[in-house]
């Protein structure tokens, strides 16, 4: 971005996105690439997060709506013809590194400055990735410790928190106990009833093998199911997922793809605490 710059003219943003892009030979695949939380393009990104590093650095300056330019000091790095420019370079800038909380380089020891190259919603990203698996373990262990009524109860809500089985009480009807510490039994995929799934949930102790998922489709055929949902809450071998691929209609769900579910739909687990992250809107400031 500094040398896309380095020509003192004034640089658009939205501009600059694509040409920098074009200069770094980004691939169709790589622009189409977006952050975790699917809200942005990752190149977007990366870019908007450079300009505010740079601007916060002093090798650029705001020049109008959604404008920068380089400045002298830009202008002396590049002199320099560095192979590339870092958040660690950056450091030796008061205002950037009063901007991310750090203590200069030479004024504390090397682990206070940052060995990763991440932005602040890299590592936002991360830390709710790494909150979200751990409360995914806490939650397969929580559901293999529970009471086999209570599994089966759990179940049902997930299904009907899902969209599926109508409400509470209509799934919980149609839904019955095997007799196997498991649930088996045929669910509404609409209100209407005009499509039913078989659906099947047990704690085994091993990962499921194709046995098991071929008794599953047999029983798919006996209820005059469309489709079926297998659930276990540990895994499945990799020969009967190969197996429902064959026989089709058949959607595995294992252990830890449940307590995924579980966080998604908001079953068994309650909100903490909320960050709300707001960015600029541009559009606004570039209205006519």
């Amino acid at each position: 971005m500094l040398q896309y710059a380095a020509d003192g003219q004034e640089k658009n943003l939205r501009e600059m996105y694509d040409d920098v892009a074009a200069a770094l030979q980004l691939t169709d695949e790589d622009r189409r690439q977006l952050l975790p939380s699917r809200k942005q393009l990752t190149y977007h990104n990366r870019a908007g997060w450079a300009k505010t590093y740079l601007l916060k650095a002093g090798l650029v300056e705001n020049a109008g709506r959604g404008r920068y330019r380089i400045t002298e000091t830009g202008r002396q790095v590049l002199a320099q013809r560095p192979e590339r420019l870092t958040r660690r370079d950056l450091m030796r800038y008061g205002d950037f590194v009063a901007f991310v909380g750090a203590v200069p380089p030479d004024s504390g020891p090397p682990e206070t400055i940052p060995a990763e190259e991440a932005t602040p919603d890299d590592t936002l990203e991360r830390l709710h990735q790494t909150l979200r698996d751990q409360l995914a373990q806490d939650l397969l262990e929580a559901v293999r410790s529970a009471a086999p009524a209570f599994f089966e109860q759990l179940v049902v809500d997930l299904l009907v928190a899902m969209g599926y089985g109508g409400t509470v009480r209509d799934a919980g009807r149609a839904i019955g106990r095997s007799g196997d510490g498991g649930i088996d039994g045929i669910i509404k995929q609409d209100r209407l009833g005009l499509e039913n799934i078989y659906v099947q949930a047990k704690r085994w102790s091993g990962n499921v093998g194709s046995p098991e998922v071929r008794n599953f489709a047999g029983s798919l055929q006996y209820h005059k199911a469309t489709r079926g949902v297998l659930i276990t809450t540990s895994d499945f071998s990799q020969g009967a997922r190969e197996t429902a691929r064959h026989l089709g209609g058949t959607l595995l769900v294992s252990g830890e793809e449940l307590a995924q579910l579980m966080i998604d739909h908001g079953v068994g687990v309650t909100t903490a605490v909320v960050y709300e992250v707001k960015r600029l809107d541009r559009d606004y400031f570039e209205r006519d």
